[in-house]
């Protein structure tokens, strides 16, 4: 979406000043390959050897590692200096597996990653592994991981050129899920997710089929008649999903159209009413048989100071943005719910995270949405379905064109890709959570917003 001072940005004149311009980001095409260069996979951790092995086997090229697998601290400083990328010594991304490192001292690799950050290519990625803190009992070994996360997040806001930094957290035996989760930051699906954590346990799961990895799924999707609804039932589609496209009444032509395009079918029925969960069920079972995975989007705005906050502004944001999937989620994880090894994402917000001027009631609603996705996991992992939470920053929709001109390019560039995200953006990390590869991933809330100056 074109805004004014990107149209000026980009106008010839500016171009011929030499004003710097807003980075195109790569984003995810089907079919094309993972990264567009050279990946260096450094470190002295155990999963070093078996991420450039995978790497490897993808077809993708390695940096030179002229020393081999490191396996102490000063060998793979050595290596990462010395690394050599393609035919224009840059390289597209960097996997660093410091999982292993127990100490302070054993961050020295660190700065020696530089020479490589500075050959970085336009939208490189930076990616770290650590060890999950919160298992580990030794001060000087959980502050050591723990230092990692301050380390990623400021490099990611030192990057320039679309480039990003991410942090993945294993615990135990996490192979599966490390794989997956380092394949979705080097890929385009990841473009505006910057300085983010994710933890991968030693749950099982791969994608049968790597192009479309939801074949066969059936997915509902809620407040799908437009915006970030309408692009997640078009990217789980992409993907493989058959698709159950759910709005209010209103948005009925809206709602048609969109299950059209996808080749799905619409149902019409507003989320806060009292059956609305045993509704999605019954159209699932009846229309399809199955039901793999639900996408809790449907979401409102009533913003006001608290000073001049209504009771009804109030009450309609709560009960719409959340009160109405605590309802849902009772039949869609009850019985005849959601299938064994189902998937379910919410739609929070950086408000839910950092607050919002004007938005107490939104703020309250989102962070009440990432409650309920923490506490909803632990419940239903026994039986292998996932709960997560994507918060959204600054994503170029109707919505957000309707914001004053000075609020909304302050929103628009306050981040580290100096830009507004894309409902794509959010979409294609929802259809990355819901895949069989993702079983790792749960109870956690992934923030799309190009790593906002806002919240953590």
């Amino acid at each position: 979406m074109s805004d004014l001072l990107t149209t000026i940005l980009t106008s010839p004149v500016a171009k011929k000043a030499g004003v710097p311009q807003p980075t195109r980001l790569r984003r995810y095409e089907p079919g094309a390959p993972l990264l567009d260069g050279p990946v260096l996979v450094t470190g002295t951790g155990p999963y070093a050897a078996r991420l450039r092995e995978w790497a490897g086997a993808l077809g993708l090229s390695l940096a030179d590692a002229p020393n081999g697998t490191a396996d102490r601290a000063g060998d793979a400083a050595t290596e990462a200096t010395a690394g050599r990328g393609g035919a224009d010594g840059k390289v597209s991304a960097i996997v660093a597996d410091l999982s292993d490192a127990t100490d302070p001292g054993d961050l020295a690799v660190l700065p020696a990653l530089a020479p490589v950050v500075k050959r970085l290519r336009s939208n490189g990625r930076v990616i770290v592994v650590g060890t999950d803190p919160a298992g580990l009992a030794d001060p000087a070994h959980a502050a050591t991981q723990r230092a990692l996360e301050g380390f990623v997040r400021s490099l990611g806001k030192e990057l320039r050129a679309g480039s990003t930094a991410n942090h993945v957290l294993v615990r135990g035996d996490a192979w599966d899920g490390l794989r997956a989760a380092v394949a979705f930051f080097l890929s385009g699906r990841s473009a505006y997710v910057d300085g983010q954590v994710v933890r991968v346990d030693e749950t099982r799961g791969t994608n049968p089929d790597e192009a479309r990895p939801l074949d066969g799924k059936v997915a509902v999707v809620t407040g799908a008649a437009r915006g970030i609804g309408a692009e997640i039932a078009t990217v789980l589609a992409r993907d493989g999903a058959t698709i159950v496209a759910v709005d209010v009444p209103a948005a009925g032509e809206s709602l048609a159209r969109v299950a059209n395009q996808v080749h799905g079918t619409a149902l019409h029925l507003d989320v806060t009413s009292p059956d609305a969960g045993a509704r999605i069920v019954e159209h699932a079972r009846s229309r399809y048989g199955r039901f793999d995975v639900v996408v809790h989007n449907a979401g409102i705005t009533r913003d006001k100071l608290l000073v001049n906050m209504d009771q009804p502004r109030w009450d309609s944001v709560l009960d719409v943005n959340l009160r109405s999937i605590l309802r849902m989620n009772e039949a869609v994880l009850g019985a005849g719910g959601l299938d064994e090894g189902g998937r379910m994402v919410c739609l929070a917000s950086i408000a839910g995270i950092a607050g919002n001027r004007g938005q107490t009631n939104y703020g309250a609603s989102k962070a009440g949405v990432i409650g309920l996705v923490t506490a909803t996991a632990a419940q239903v992992r026994d039986r292998g379905i996932t709960i997560n939470a994507v918060a959204p920053g600054f994503i170029e929709t109707e919505m957000t064109a309707r914001i004053p001109f000075a609020t909304r390019e302050v929103g628009r560039r306050m981040n580290s890709l100096q830009q507004g995200g894309l409902p794509r953006d959010v979409a294609e990390t929802i259809a990355w959570l819901v895949q069989p590869g993702a079983a790792a991933v749960t109870g956690q809330v992934l923030r799309v917003c190009g790593q906002s100056l806002l919240g953590a």
